[in-house]
């Protein structure tokens, strides 16, 4: 099973003063980069956020934003009562007048009101906590449906891949008898007298550089060992490259000894589906 690099998530969280809004973007990187925007308040749970994300997520460029937004219905000031007493207290002193008509007066002085402070990081830390371990979970299902797709592709591909090697398979020994057969006619045509055994033994040594049953042996192996890692749990993509470059290595020997019109398109072929599967094979975890 693969998992993409690719994935987002989203949580809101509504609390009685705030909307707490959790986001993750993941893209595709070699290695974690990760970074963290989150309150100031929240500064001293940067570093367990921080191996929280790591830990799960893994590898890739993440981007985890935290931020507030106040409720519609919430007012954080309140009236400081003491004060608006006192200032009462000194109006009646030096002017008359009911009391409705000095709170008037008394609500607009300096330190009638107070705002109040309220931060949902710190009553709220272990709600948002467990919101921000759904909002990972959810980055993680996003990769691994995404994953599914991807290992769908490649697999097909590595397939295709296979079946193109039992062509080049079939067409190896008819490609020696062309080349056996094209020496012997240039020889005639020279009209050299040659002796027929040293031909033959210097004609095996030379076709054996030809010879690519090693690399069909090679490649056959490196693609049953890509298709058994393609299935593993663990994170695996690093290791599928480094597979695909060993495939490729192979595909590019049997190119190079071919001297054959139609296995040199059948090696064409092989190329492509491989290039389109490394493309994809940077998608992964």
């Amino acid at each position: 099973m693969i998992k993409s690099m690719t994935a987002y998530s989203s949580i809101i969280l509504n609390l009685k003063s705030h909307k707490v809004i959790i986001e993750i973007k993941c893209l595709n990187s070699k290695n974690l980069d990760l970074s963290c925007k989150i309150p100031s308040e929240l500064k001293e749970r940067n570093n367990s956020i921080r191996t929280l994300i790591s830990k799960n997520l893994q590898r890739g460029k993440i981007d985890f934003i935290l931020y507030y937004e106040k409720a519609s219905n919430y007012n954080p000031t309140k009236i400081n009562s003491a004060i608006v007493s006192d200032n009462i207290n000194e109006l009646k002193k030096i002017a008359d007048g009911n009391t409705a008509d000095l709170l008037k007066i008394a609500i607009q002085m300096p330190n009638a009101y107070n705002v109040v402070k309220d931060s949902p990081a710190i009553k709220e830390w272990g709600k948002i906590q467990k919101e921000i371990k759904k909002a990972i979970t959810q980055a993680d299902k996003y990769r691994i449906n995404e994953g599914l797709e991807i290992q769908k592709d490649i697999t097909n591909k590595i397939k295709n891949i296979k079946k193109l090697l039992i062509k080049v398979d079939k067409l190896k020994h008819r490609r020696i008898i062309k080349i056996k057969k094209k020496i012997k006619e240039d020889i005639v045509n020279l009209n050299l007298k040659i002796d027929n055994n040293r031909f033959e033994q210097e004609l095996i040594y030379y076709l054996e550089k030809y010879d690519i049953n090693e690399e069909i042996v090679r490649l056959n192996s490196h693609i049953n060992f890509f298709t058994s890692v393609i299935k593993t749990k663990s994170p695996n993509g690093k290791k599928l490259g480094f597979i695909s470059q060993e495939i490729g290595r192979e595909i590019n020997t049997i190119g190079s000894k071919s001297y054959d019109a139609g296995m040199q398109k059948i090696v064409v072929e092989m190329k492509d589906q491989l290039e389109k599967i490394k493309e994809q094979i940077l998608n992964i975890l």
